[in-house]
Order: C-alpha cells, then sequence, then structure tokens
C-alpha cells in the first residue's frame, strides 16, 4: 500500500482538545510527533467509499472512539464509532510501562530502557494489530499508520 498517492492518505489530524488537556511533556511531544508523522506518511482509506485525502477528527463518544472522517474541504464523510473494551487491556499495560519507561530514562542503565522499551514497543505492536481488525471493513490503514493513531488513542486516555 502506498498512501502517499494523493487518495488513500490523511492530509490532517486532530484531537478532541477537551479529552487531551496537557500532559506530561514527553506526552505532548510523542503526541505532536504521531501527527506529524501521520500526515507526511500515511495510508488511509474508506472501503469502497469516497477518495480522499482525508481529514480525521479523533474524540472519544460515550466511551467508544469517533473517527470523525472529512474530505479535505471540510464535508462530513462519515463517523465511526469503535468500542475501546477490546482495548482496555492493552491501554492498562501500555500505561504502565510508559510509566516505568519515562521514569527509568532519568535513572536507569541503557540496557535496562532497551529491555524497558523493547516491552513498550511489543506492547504498541499489539495494539496496532488489535485497531487493524476492530477497523477492518470501514477504515483501512497500514500498519505503520496503525501505530501512529495508537498513539493518538492512547493520549485521549493518558492525561498523566
Amino acid at each position: 500500500m502506498s498512501g502517499q498517492n494523493g487518495s488513500r492518505r490523511l492530509a490532517a489530524v486532530t484531537l478532541d482538545e477537551g479529552l487531551v488537556g496537557r500532559g506530561h511533556p514527553d506526552q505532548e511531544h510523542e503526541r505532536a510527533i504521531a501527527i506529524y508523522d501521520i500526515v507526511e506518511k500515511n495510508d488511509f482509506c474508506i472501503p469502497g467509499g469516497p477518495e480522499g485525502p482525508y481529514h480525521l477528527h479523533l474524540a472519544i463518544a460515550e466511551s467508544r472512539l469517533a473517527f470523525e472522517i472529512r474530505r479535505e474541504a471540510g464535508e462530513p464523510i462519515m463517523t465511526h464509532y469503535l468500542s475501546l473494551t477490546p482495548f482496555r487491556r492493552v491501554i492498562r499495560d501500555y500505561k504502565a510501562v510508559c510509566e516505568t519507561y519515562y521514569g527509568a530514562i532519568r535513572t536507569a542503565s541503557p540496557a535496562q530502557i532497551e529491555a524497558i522499551d523493547m516491552g513498550r514497543r511489543g506492547l504498541h505492536n499489539e495494539a496496532s494489530e488489535l485497531l487493524q481488525q476492530r477497523l477492518e471493513g470501514k477504515v483501512q490503514v497500514d500498519f505503520d499508520t496503525a501505530r501512529r493513531l495508537f498513539t493518538l488513542i492512547f493520549a485521549l486516555h493518558w492525561r498523566g
């Protein structure tokens, strides 16, 4: 899949700022990088739906994740609501590992930091695969785009 062909890509991504708020500087930095990386390189489309580029707004509505998808000019295309129940465990575990990681980068040895980071990456990969599965048939994303989207989904939950 190549998300750079114009029609299969996100041109912009925003988060419900009322839910995100101010977080730890590391969290805000990760969130900003994820948005930048998604916009720079992604593969995103609505199977059988209108072509992009798209604008995506992520929000939480009634314990569900809302994927509000619009055309580049702003007209609504669709809103897909995704249950967050299947993500509860991985979000909880990822939060614990992130807290450990951010604490360790200030005091732990490089080997300890690397071990914690490997665990963090493993959970991130698991969540990304789950996201791809849960979006199947509604929104199609490649693995790297799913990873960056999970970073943003996690940002909606972790106000640290």
